[in-house]
């Protein structure tokens, strides 16, 4: 008998959800989307340092040696993001989801040409934008800038979405694919009602996702539907036959190690009924946005989650880019790391506070009183530099 994952592949495209290149070696997906956050997470792996670091070393080229560090850490964020990209395309055969930067998520203009400078970095390594997706968070302004990309060809994936009137909104915005984050949903219930468990087909995330592929699919919309961040396999199980799956590495290996009959549960040939069609304009989807308090605060703390990872990444490759220059672009950079590192904004930088590594903390910490003040950063920065040498 064939594994539930063999059997979820034959009638759902599935996605790899990580920036872990060997993971998506090992399950061999059609797609694979990623995120700072997972890039963040990837980047912790001595295998990809040397990536980071050509992307390090290429932007500060690009820029010039005096430019500051902050400069060259913004150009090496959009680099490394699609060098992580194209070294998933070398694996799958289909597309690679790469995200703008959340803290456009309200902003239409900067969304637009970000997206398109991160397409450029991808055309100057000869890659094509149809094997590209350009994730964007499910705002008013993101789907209004999606709608544009779409009509210049640049399609779009967006992401965080958590409600009805997002997934109506992105649809007559023509979008290519929408993320509804079914885990998050299931979240905020359990943490609203108190309830430890749902079934896989009373699942709130389920069920959201449910409706909305039976709506798509009944008034044909072409815009695709891929269910993301799940917690359990009982929900992809739940949601066998959508358009696509994206799935972690963990809930990929649990799929494949289990034996059974997978049903479809999803036909888009023969969608559920469905409620009737409605159209949305600016006024009425903040209304109806508005009225969902799930959907609203997930929105607005999934925003805030990925800006912290991209600026806690941004800090990463700041310490990083310090250690490769011998300490030259330490001096640009130690005002943003402090601030980036003091997270309660009290002057000081605790350990638990600290993004870098331990070595690097206690070379700073000369007083060895386990707090960091600014003249700390730059006056034990020599001794830090010499532990974290590669």
């Amino acid at each position: 008998m064939a594994n539930l994952l063999d059997q979820l592949a034959a009638m759902t495209v599935v996605v790899a959800d990580t920036g872990d290149i060997d993971a998506i070696k090992q399950f061999t997906p059609r797609d694979a989307t990623t995120n700072p956050s997972l890039i963040l997470a990837a980047a912790q792996i001595p295998t990809y340092q040397e990536l980071i670091d050509r992307s390090l070393r290429e932007s500060r080229e690009l820029i010039g040696s005096d430019a500051g560090a902050d400069a060259v850490v913004r150009e090496a964020l959009d680099e490394i993001c699609v060098t992580f990209g194209k070294e998933i395309l070398k694996i799958v055969p289909g597309r690679v989801s790469t995200e703008v930067d959340a803290r456009l998520s309200y902003d239409t203009e900067a969304t637009i040409a970000k997206a398109r400078r991160i397409i450029e970095l991808y055309g100057q390594a000869g890659i094509g934008r149809e094997r590209v997706l350009i994730k964007v968070a499910s705002t008013w302004e993101g789907i209004r800038a999606a709608e544009e990309l779409e009509k210049e060809g640049i399609h779009c994936n967006l992401t965080l979405l958590f409600s009805f009137a997002q997934a109506v909104a992105a649809a007559e915005a023509g979008v290519t694919l929408i993320s509804p984050f079914v885990g998050r949903i299931l979240d905020w219930y359990k943490k609203s009602t108190g309830r430890e468990h749902y079934p896989g087909a009373e699942d709130p995330g389920v069920v959201s996702v449910t409706q909305i592929f039976n709506y798509y699919k009944t008034y044909g919309y072409k815009t695709e539907v891929m269910g993301a961040s799940f917690r359990n396999t009982e929900e992809i199980i739940e949601l066998a036959g959508c358009d696509l799956l994206t799935i972690s590495p963990a809930l990929l290996n649990e799929l494949r190690s289990t034996d059974g009959v997978l049903e479809r549960r999803l036909n888009p040939f023969d969608p559920a009924p469905t409620e009737a069609q409605i159209h949305l304009d600016e006024e009425r989807f903040r209304a109806m946005l508005a009225a969902d308090p799930m959907a609203t605060e997930k929105l607005d703390e999934g925003i805030r989650g990925f800006c912290k990872a991209i600026e806690t990444l941004e800090a990463q490759l700041a310490h990083r880019l310090a250690e490769l220059e011998g300490g030259a672009a330490f001096g640009h950079a130690v005002h943003e790391i402090f601030l980036l590192n003091d997270l309660d904004g009290d002057g000081c930088i605790t350990r638990e506070e600290w993004l870098g590594s331990d070595a690097v903390f206690d070379a700073l910490d000369t007083d060895k009183d386990g707090r960091l003040a600014p003249d700390d950063v730059r006056g034990g920065l020599g001794a830090a530099l010499a532990v974290s040498a590669p």
